[in-house]
């Protein structure tokens, strides 16, 4: 195997002992090419990750308005997403790109052992007695989840070479469909079977809903152990492993340091083009968390449907849009080589702003999930495209880091959301959660626009 290196030193605060200054090795290491199905075992782990954040899409928000929770409370209390995002996926990133094991491996320790944590809480959730103690399963749960999807972003850049990057991104937006489709897909089995028969209670969670949970917490930890077992780590150079001996090394306040000074570092040198991508995602990711959040609310104005009725509805309507997903995301690999990244990105978030401007005026149940084949579209180029443009520009030894960094540009807008769309829903946009619909659908737009100013870098040396 041919590798070239060059050393670039990043200068530590003063209490680094010099003798341990963190080297970064600028290397080109050739990756063998993986075949279809080694590409597909990978990524399986993604299904039970993605899985759980289905629940969180549609049926936590349901669970929360069970409890008691007024509907201009759901922003704030969904603000445990992009708070654990905004810390935990950037330190196990940097964490992860430090960290080897000749057993383990660098990534699979940490996606492992959050892919547990996600399991033991979803099996939990549906038993929450009060509205606070699921709040509070909330946050563990997203530590759990985010913690398991940093790190398997890397893990793809990790194994393959540059040309099988978009296949491989690609196939874990597949999965992202295929996971959020199980999720949805079991909310209306379940309340079709059995929910017609319950009647809603004020501070009582329908036993139909435990089953999805039930189903997630297995999901959660048995994808990650077949990706686990079936995908071996690239181990690190001589160099690289020499460098993570060194940290091991360092005193236990150093250790701790390390990933914050490494995240810092590699802002400072991040790429143009992740700057231009932020702007992007402040109003692409604000605009998801207002269509997650408000679809039950919305259908219970438009349809006047029961909370029940409305979240099952708001299931239907993911399952839809996520079996266009998983349909659309292996197509979208051949149109992105030929036409670019940037083009088919832009268009599809043109085509999920123009479903969001027609979803609140549509009043038939079957009608309104038209427009969800434009949004799965849409979907399946967020969770690809821009993974792919940045992996192919970042620096192999900083992979880790820049992917927590790119999932940070997704929290600090949904943190945004969190903070500011309670007063903007309840004051500007009149407590209708049409407005707020309309008001995602623009976001979108202006986010196509951004997109259309990408102009995708050369690889950083």
């Amino acid at each position: 195997m041919n590798r070239q290196y060059s050393d670039k030193i990043i200068v530590k605060p003063k209490y680094f002992n010099t003798k341990f200054m963190n080297l970064t090795h600028k290397m080109k290491v050739s990756k063998p090419q993986l075949s279809f199905w080694q590409i597909l075992n990978m990524n399986v782990g993604f299904l039970g990750i993605q899985y759980s954040f289905g629940l969180q899409q549609t049926a936590i928000n349901p669970i929360f308005l069970y409890l008691g929770a007024h509907e201009d409370m759901l922003p704030i209390l969904n603000i445990a997403g992009p708070v654990t995002g905004l810390i935990v996926q950037p330190i196990i990133g940097a964490m992860s790109d430090k960290t080897w094991s000749n057993r383990w491996g660098r990534r699979k320790p940490y996606f492992f052992i959050g892919a547990l944590l996600g399991s033991l809480c979803l099996f939990a959730f549906p038993h929450s007695p009060i509205l606070w103690f699921a709040v509070g399963l909330l946050w563990i749960l997203d530590v759990g989840n985010n913690m398991a999807m940093e790190p398997y972003r890397a893990f793809v850049g990790d194994k393959l070479p540059e040309k099988q990057l978009s296949l491989g991104y690609q196939m874990q937006s597949l999965f992202v469909g295929a996971g959020i489709l199980l999720a949805n897909g079991s909310i209306v089995l379940f309340q079709y079977l059995f929910g017609s028969e319950s009647v809603e209670e004020a501070g009582k969670i329908p036993q139909w809903i435990y089953y999805s949970f039930y189903i997630g917490a297995f999901l959660s930890l048995t994808t990650i152990l077949w990706s686990v077992f079936k995908t071996p780590e690239i181990p690190p150079t001589e160099e690289e492993l020499e460098n993570i001996n060194k940290i091991k090394k360092l005193p236990l306040s150093q250790r701790i340091l390390n990933p914050f000074i490494e995240i810092k570092e590699a802002v400072k040198e991040m790429p143009k083009f992740m700057w231009k991508l932020g702007g992007v995602y402040l109003f692409q990711w604000y605009a998801l968390f207002i269509y997650w959040q408000f679809t039950t609310p919305l259908f219970k104005k438009t349809m006047g449907y029961t909370t029940s009725e409305a979240a099952s509805q708001a299931a239907k309507m993911s399952l839809t849009y996520n079996t266009v997903t998983m349909i659309v995301a292996l197509a979208l690999v051949p149109l992105t080589l030929r036409y670019g990244g940037k083009k088919v990105y832009a268009l599809s978030l043109v085509g999920t702003a123009i479903a969001l401007f027609l979803i609140p005026f549509i009043s038939d149940p079957y009608m309104v999930l038209i427009p969800m084949i434009l949004f799965g579209i849409g979907w399946a180029a967020i969770m690809g495209i821009p993974y792919t443009m940045v992996s192919k520009i970042v620096p192999q030894e900083r992979r880790g880091v820049y992917m927590g960094i790119l999932n940070m540009m997704i929290v600090i807008p949904m943190f945004i959301q969190t903070l500011s769309f309670g007063p903007i829903y309840k004051y500007l946009l009149s407590d209708n959660a049409i407005n707020a619909m309309l008001f995602a659908g623009m976001f979108f737009a202006i986010a196509a626009v951004l997109a259309m100013r990408l102009k995708e870098s050369v690889k950083i040396r």
